[in-house]
């Protein structure tokens, strides 16, 4: 008995004490945000690109990974930028220099389809 009422009143404040003390004066850590030197990661696998669409701030650079076993394209509607034939684990990235909103297929799997919106 004479243990746990010393638990109770000593060592529990003293922790909690401890652990506020180490934390205090900490600043919070900022996401990175898009438009930074980190890209915004598209990954292919199983013929779906994911996330299906991608939103990013102008000058952000977009990097296509292929998870897949098969090979995969990254093709824009409008010919803007094209991947060559991306391999398992072969990456391509492309930076947007524009607002706007840009489509995109595999030329090998037409029904595979996303859109990165630039604002």
């Amino acid at each position: 008995m004479r243990f746990k009422m010393y638990w109770c009143r000593f060592v529990l404040p003293v922790g909690v004490g401890i652990a506020l003390f180490a934390t205090a004066g900490r600043k919070a850590q900022p996401l990175p945000q898009q438009g930074s030197s980190a890209p915004a990661e598209v990954k292919i696998d199983n013929f779906t690109y994911s996330p299906v669409t991608v939103t990013v701030a102008t000058g952000t650079t977009v990097k296509w990974t292929n998870r897949d076993d098969i090979p995969h394209t990254v093709v824009n509607d409008d010919q803007k930028f094209q991947s060559k034939t991306l391999d398992t684990d072969e990456s391509y990235t492309y930076t947007f220099t524009k607002p706007g909103t840009y489509p995109y297929f595999c030329s090998i799997h037409p029904k595979m389809t996303g859109k990165v919106v630039v604002q």
